[in-house]
């Protein structure tokens, strides 16, 4: 069936063909000096106390933009590109347990805060 095509245009296509299947699974995960890896590790609450609420808040949009989320508001579409999202409800993002803990977590620190 390839017989037609020379190998080095096999090979190109599927070259392409798997980079773009590594684009597209999984999340491309951050790790932050002080708090850890957001998606394998759990930051510890007096590790994300010291963080500014700005701070927090982009961790924790971070965690989402990583997942796919697609942003509604001008501040987090200027931040996080919406190019190549997959999910405009927040509640559908598939956040493992780290992600999941870690932005629990920092919510909780975003309302001790009085954040805005």
């Amino acid at each position: 069936m390839f017989s037609k095509y020379p190998e080095t245009v096999i090979l190109a296509v599927v070259a392409v063909i798997l980079f773009l299947i590594g684009s597209f699974s999984g999340a491309r995960a951050d790790c932050f000096e002080g708090i850890g890896c957001t998606d394998s590790e759990y930051f510890a609450r007096y590790e994300l106390r010291k963080l500014s609420c700005q701070n927090l808040w982009y961790v924790r949009n971070r965690i989402y933009d990583e997942n796919g989320y697609c942003f509604k508001t001008r501040r987090a579409r200027k931040q996080f590109s919406n190019a190549g999202c997959l999910y405009w409800n927040q509640g559908a993002v598939p956040l493992n347990a780290y992600e999941r803990a870690n932005v629990l977590s920092i919510r909780a620190i975003e309302r001790k805060k009085g954040c805005g």
